[in-house]
């Protein structure tokens, strides 16, 4: 096979995680070693920088500056949620053409592989040679065909870690509610990590409520009074996208579709702390973590991050044997001890596609999580150190 030289570009679209930048310094690091490749550049701003003609040239840069980089939430690059339009996939075409990029890797999630796979075809149908490879990333964990995705671990980490800290605030002061919201869309991925707070069988969360299953305000009000009534407190995990039996959210102030024509709903756990104030006259209150589920710096999966480069770096290497059209996957091994190598899948099977919940990972009373989840998730999110307790002993009896 002739060496096919020409540019790289990389881009990110989307939401950003604790590791894309791992990715990046994947792509980066890999491309070096390839000299058919005479540049890397990265979009700035995703796709709109190829739009604009706006890159970053990478080998310029010092290696030890995106080393340093890859180990920083956010995007080195920047991203964009530009919806792309039918038209513009000549644009991009067009703007590969006039600099000669043959390379394209572009990292997201599954609306930018349908991008990518429209670029891919279109570049093949006009007798261009382009080699495009889609990158995973989503801290949703919904992209079909790849057993979990990078940004994914992380996120998990740090909602676990804050339930954890906050269910023992509520532990030591009783007689409080607090539901904690994750991001997650459609797909309850993000907010069962809630369940590697837990290390005895009393920890928080006491609930969580995946958006694969609905929820009525009846069983809310129910179960949050039976924890209560048991434990003095209740800690419930919900999910941004949760809605209840009649597939409305709950009343939730406002749903803003995004670029993408994304429902995104707001202030669902407020809502439902007002429902438990309401009904059960208990302090309830919400706490919505959002953007620092995907951005805590301190909390990052070390497995995660390293995930993350590697299928960056896989990318540079399957375009350069010559495969187009393809996106990274991940694929665990079976075995009891946790390993995890990198694949290929067709981009027409992962473009606007969702990876649910497994529904047998729901309990039958659809307020908590199974084991077979845990065992899933806990290699990803990395290990989770419990929290100490005092044990509690009584004082002797005075004397006399």
């Amino acid at each position: 096979m002739d060496k096919l030289r020409g540019v790289a570009v990389v881009a990110h679209s989307g939401g950003p995680t604790q590791v894309i930048n791992a990715s990046l310094a994947g792509v980066f690091e890999e491309c070096r070693k390839h000299e058919e490749i005479t540049a890397l550049w990265g979009a700035r701003h995703g796709i709109l920088g190829v739009f604009e003609e706006r890159f970053y040239d990478l080998y310029r840069h010092d290696p030890a500056v995106i080393s340093a980089a890859s180990r920083a939430p956010g995007s080195a690059l920047g991203s964009c949620r530009y919806k792309v339009q039918p038209e513009d996939h000549q644009r991009i075409l067009e703007t590969f053409r006039r600099h000669n990029v043959r390379y394209f890797f572009y990292t997201g999630g599954n609306d930018s592989m349908d991008t990518a796979l429209k670029v891919s075809q279109l570049a093949a149908e006009s007798g261009y040679e382009l080699r495009l490879i889609g990158v995973p990333k989503t801290v949703d964990n919904d992209l079909v065909e790849t057993d979990h995705c990078p940004g994914y671990g992380s996120a998990a980490r740090f909602f676990a870690c804050a339930v954890r800290d906050i269910g023992n605030d509520l532990r030591t002061l009783p007689r409080r509610v607090s539901f904690l919201e994750a991001m997650g869309r459609n797909a309850g991925w993000l907010v069962a990590s809630a369940a590697l707070a837990r290390r005895r069988p009393d920890d928080p969360p006491q609930l969580i409520y995946c958006p694969e299953r609905s929820l009525s305000e009846e069983q809310l009000v129910t179960d949050v009074e039976a924890v209560y009534r048991r434990d003095g407190y209740a800690v419930i995990a919900v999910c941004e996208a949760q809605r209840n039996e009649k597939g409305k959210p709950f009343g939730a102030d406002h749903a803003i579709p995004d670029a993408f024509g994304w429902s995104v709903t707001g202030n669902l756990s407020h809502i439902l702390a007002s429902v438990i104030n309401r009904r059960l006259k208990l302090r309830a209150r919400s706490e919505k973590l959002g953007l620092l589920g995907r951005s805590s710096a301190a909390c990052v999966s070390e497995v995660d991050r390293r995930e993350a480069y590697l299928c960056g770096q896989a990318a540079v290497q399957a375009a350069i044997g010559g495969v187009t059209g393809m996106m990274v996957t991940l694929e665990r091994d079976e075995g009891a001890e946790y390993c995890c190598t990198t694949g290929l899948t067709e981009l027409d099977n992962v473009a606007n596609a969702e990876r649910l919940l497994p529904p047998e990972w729901i309990n039958e009373a659809g307020n908590d999580i199974m084991p077979a989840f845990v065992h899933y998730a806990a290699p990803l999110a990395g290990p989770i150190d419990p929290l100490p307790r005092l044990e509690e002993t009584l004082a002797p009896a005075a004397a006399g």
